[in-house]
């Protein structure tokens, strides 16, 4: 048996599955890998790696103004920015918790949007998927939330977030790094975490349990999950990432699930 038949018993309809690897590209797959399912906040990673690019670019910078007073783009991008959630409304000041905030990636978007002059849908077609060759994957809806995409394409995703093309070595470094460290925050689905680690749009493992990636990932693992019943992680000690959709809404059932396979696509492939 191998690790993505366990997906065969999982309480969805449709999902679809691949692991990846830095030297071999995806060495397993599962499910119709051209399906497009909506990927939640799933989408935040892929808008992330937009603003490096645009960072790399010097169409912005990391720690210039952005959002609410004393924020910048690296807060927007790491949680820390002091925004709400769902809406533009401030709780608290810069780097004080890490509240996960939508609204700072559409903050974030607009700014992309107003300092390179293209429409950020486009930009982060132009920046993200034209280049890796991702034809399945947009943003039909807010930059926090709405995008849509294939596991095919999020495959070429992982394999660019283990061995990257579109940005520095050293900036794929930063942003995977914890950011503000200290920060303490609720993890939707899972509470509070103290602390609540976050590289530049990626969640990072760190010593958080339980979580929604595997009991053996390393501390150093990132990615993200969705409230689609999404979720792509990347862990860079044992160069594999995997990736998963499905259609059926993050909830309780996903919490035993998720760690399990991951727990198999480790065993299997180190």
């Amino acid at each position: 048996m191998h690790s993505l038949d366990l997906l065969s018993d999982w309480p969805v309809d449709r999902s679809a599955a691949a692991v990846v690897t830095r030297d071999g590209g995806t060495v397993a797959s599962r499910g119709d890998l051209d399906e497009v399912f909506p990927l939640a906040s799933v989408t935040k990673p892929l808008v992330a790696y937009a603003a490096l690019v645009a960072v790399e670019e010097g169409a912005i910078e990391l720690d210039q103004p952005a959002g609410p007073e004393g924020s910048t783009v690296r807060h927007l991008l790491a949680h820390a920015s002091g925004l709400a959630f769902g809406e533009r409304t401030v709780q608290t000041e810069p780097e004080r918790k890490r509240i996960y905030s939508s609204a700072g990636f559409e903050v974030l978007a607009e700014l992309v949007e107003t300092e390179t002059g293209i429409e950020f849908p486009e930009y982060l077609r132009q920046a993200v998927f034209e280049p890796l060759g991702m034809p399945s994957s947009s943003l039909p809806g807010p930059a926090g939330h709405g995008a849509q995409s294939s596991v095919a394409d999020l495959a070429l995703f992982a394999r660019e977030l283990l061995d990257p093309v579109l940005v520095s070595r050293e900036t794929l470094a930063e942003a995977t790094s914890v950011q503000f460290p200290g920060l303490n925050g609720l993890v939707p689905g899972y509470g509070m975490f103290k602390p609540n680690d976050w590289g530049l749009g990626f969640e990072i493992r760190g010593e958080k349990n339980p979580h929604w990636t595997a009991t053996g990932n390393s501390p150093r693992t990132f990615g993200h999950f969705g409230q689609s019943g999404t979720f792509i992680w990347v862990d860079p000690e044992i160069s594999v990432a995997a990736v998963v959709l499905t259609d059926r809404a993050f909830g309780d059932w996903a919490k035993p699930l998720w760690p399990a396979l991951g727990d198999a696509i480790i065993t299997e492939f180190t």
